[in-house]
């Protein structure tokens, strides 16, 4: 096992993709030797073939035809899949890590980490093909065209074929008059596409998050991720931000069907009483029930009357268990879709396989695909298994400390590649709980910190909180109320978040935080006292400017010097931003809405989904390039080179020649850099052994 190696004084930290203060200058080196340092590098795939057989890398939407032949969005294959009601599976179009945008037949195609796929009458596919910002078609013959959008450029505009534009399209839907129905994540929006390829915005407003019902642009939402449409026209959306399920009429008219905006939970109930936790997938049968995959790892039923149940699953149990009703188990089930006789189909992305559950009894089987080497054992290595880790921090002794997301935990990696588990447990579903160790909650972590105490500060993301955890373990929750999200300044629980994600540390214990959903970074004091260091919340932009005056697009990453700069992976926009003590934003490297993957100065640069950020003692800027599977290097002056990886092509590889699967955040630690990769934390050497 490689060891770390910690190059500068105990007092200095790096933290979730960020830094506060003295760190080492890494060399000057193109590439280096990539290590496991603890964790699973293998467990998805791409093949076909039959039940188990068959793999899949974060299978996210799925649709379902007459014939119950079952395609899926196989995320981070780029390629879109084909399952037989016997299980079978072939690849319908696309190529298996071959990212880009090309129009043609079968494998010749290229799509970049699709999320939604539908299926009309006549068997033509439809794909949300997400970081492409378009909308595509397959024909039963498995020709692809485009049918909305142009590739790589985000935007909101509303017109006909290329001069429609989306911004981080998630999901669709097809009616029986091949209308296709989208989920415009990034703006907020539902929008509509005729057969002819006009594109128009059905409800909501671009750029304007919120929770309001209300009829065309007046209706608002918080970054809705799936549609369903029913034979009337209606359209039912999950609003993942709001944790509810609307319903919008095919006059553009929005109102709440299920679930409480701002309010997430578990609970059963009817209309507002019931809680949803980042709902992700709907679907809709004939008599008007709609199917939800719920972030609680549950698969949830809302009859026409608004009654909602959980149909399969235990909240917060994730798991990969057959089973009925609640003896199932899923880990991040992300589509679902329903077919004549009312059984339900699930992409359950986080066990990389397709489940189905029957109408009669609500038997869960596993169609095809199996589930991932993963799960929350502590170990030496290899030996040790973690379930989405994001969020990476290391302190003065090259100890890395890890968000295990899924897990929802903290663990600790020692230098050696020794895993233990810091606060949070792993099965028991998730929470918020303070509390010492295994006595704690999390609900989705996704952002970690460290001081030069020790202490960790935590993105708890689906709590909407920032909790604080000593070396002894002991959980407190710093600012935030769990389970209320919004915007408010405010001292301790008095504040509000929406969905933070990334989090950074100063020497005086200044935390500062990636708001994603609310499009702006924030401060929180030792004392808890929140207030809000740029942009304006609910306002999606990409200005540069001082404060309130400057917008972002659903940041993720934070990373702070020594000297109180702010650095920002603005990862909607697809930019690098850089904010001074005084509040003054601006852009560092990046094309706005241009996603790409170019080496070059200031916008000559191009990105693709950056995610986390990580600066060094001289100013270098260092960031994961997350849909690219590459890790970046930006100069104080704003040129930009490609570190490690290469643009387009996925899988983890380690050696002298490294590669990447989805790498998410990353820590600098003496001369070199620790990386969490899907089910891995990995290390890349780069000065001499």
């Amino acid at each position: 096992m490689a060891r770390m190696r910690s190059a500068w004084w105990s007092s200095c930290v790096v933290v979730l993709a960020a830094g506060s203060c003295g760190f080492p200058r890494l060399p000057e080196l193109p590439t280096g030797e990539l290590e496991l340092l603890a964790g699973d590098i293998g467990g998805f795939g791409n093949e076909d073939g039959t039940g188990a057989a068959a793999h899949f890398h974060s299978p996210d939407g799925v649709a379902v035809d007459s014939a119950g032949n079952v395609y899926v969005a196989d995320r981070f294959n780029s390629t879109i899949r084909k399952v037989t009601a016997a299980g079978v599976v072939t690849t319908l179009a696309g190529t298996a890590g071959v990212v880009g945008s090309r129009d043609f037949v079968g494998a010749g195609a290229a799509f970049a980490r699709p999320q939604g796929v539908a299926v009309d009458p006549t068997g033509n596919v439809y794909v949300a093909d997400t970081d492409n910002a378009t909308i595509r078609k397959i024909t039963a013959a498995g020709v692809v065209t485009t049918l909305a959008g142009t590739a790589g450029m985000l935007g909101s505009a509303d017109g006909r074929g290329a001069g429609a534009a989306f911004n981080v399209p998630r999901s669709v839907a097809a009616d029986s008059a091949g209308n296709v129905y989208v989920a415009d994540a990034g703006n907020h929006t539902i929008r509509k596409v005729t057969a002819a390829g006009v594109v128009t915005t059905l409800a909501g407003t671009a750029g304007m998050l919120g929770s309001a019902d209300g009829t065309g642009a007046a209706a608002h939402f918080n970054a809705p991720s799936g549609v369903a449409v029913d034979s009337a026209g209606n359209v039912y959306v999950a609003d993942a931000g709001n944790h509810t399920i609307r319903k919008v009429t095919p006059a553009g008219a929005a109102t709440t069907l299920a679930g409480t905006a701002g309010m997430s939970g578990k609970a059963d109930g009817t209309g507002a009483v019931a809680r949803f936790l980042n709902p992700e997938g709907v679907a809709v049968d004939s008599s008007g029930n709609v199917y939800v995959a719920d972030g609680n790892a549950t698969i949830r039923k809302i009859t026409a009357a608004g009654v909602v149940t959980t149909l399969a699953g235990t909240a917060g149990m994730p798991g990969s268990a057959d089973g009925t009703g609640a003896a199932a188990r899923f880990s991040e089930p992300s589509g679902v879709a329903v077919d004549s006789a009312g059984n339900v189909y699930v992409a359950d992305s986080g066990n990389d396989a397709i489940r189905k559950i029957t109408a009669a009894g609500a038997a869960t089987t596993t169609l095809t695909g199996a589930a991932d080497m993963v799960g929350s054992a502590d170990g030496a290595g290899s030996a040790a298994r973690f379930r989405g880790p994001s969020g990476v921090a290391v302190d003065g002794a090259g100890n890395a400390y890890v968000a295990d997301q899924i897990n929802d935990t903290i663990r600790k990696v020692t230098t050696a590649g020794d895993v233990t588990t810091l606060a949070g447990v792993a099965g028991p579903g998730t929470g918020s709980a303070d509390g010492t160790g295994a006595a704690a909650r999390f609900a989705f972590p996704a952002g970690v910190a460290i001081d030069g105490a020790g202490n960790v500060y935590v993105a708890d993301r689906l709590n909407a909180t920032i909790r604080k955890v000593t070396p002894a373990g002991v959980v407190t929750t710093l600012a935030g109320t769990a389970g209320m999200v919004g915007s408010a300044d405010g001292t301790g629980a008095a504040a509000r978040f929406s969905d933070p994600s990334g989090v950074a540390v100063d020497s005086a214990s200044n935390v500062y935080v990636a708001d994603r959903s609310n499009h702006t970074i924030r401060k929180v004091t030792a004392a808890g006292v929140v207030t809000t260091v740029a942009g304006t919340a609910g306002i999606s932009g990409n200005a540069d400017g001082t404060g309130a005056a400057a917008g972002f697009y659903f940041p993720m990453g934070v990373a702070v010097d020594r000297a109180g700069n702010l650095y920002v992976t603005d990862t909607s926009n697809e930019t690098i931003r850089k904010i001074t003590p005084a509040g003054v934003v601006k852009t560092l490297a990046g094309a706005v809405g241009v996603p790409g993957s170019s080496d070059g100065a200031g916008a000559g640069a191009l990105f693709n989904l950056p995610t986390g950020v990580a600066v060094d003692d001289a100013g270098n800027v260092y960031v994961t390039d997350s849909s690219n599977a590459t890790i970046r290097k930006v100069t104080p002056a704003g040129v930009t080179t490609t570190v490690a990886g290469v643009a387009g092509v996925t899988g983890i590889a380690l050696g002298a020649d490294p590669r990447f699967a989805a790498p998410q955040y990353l820590a600098i630690v003496g001369d070199s850099i620790v990386i969490t990769d899907t089910n891995a934390v990995l290390l890349l050497r780069h000065g001499a052994p």
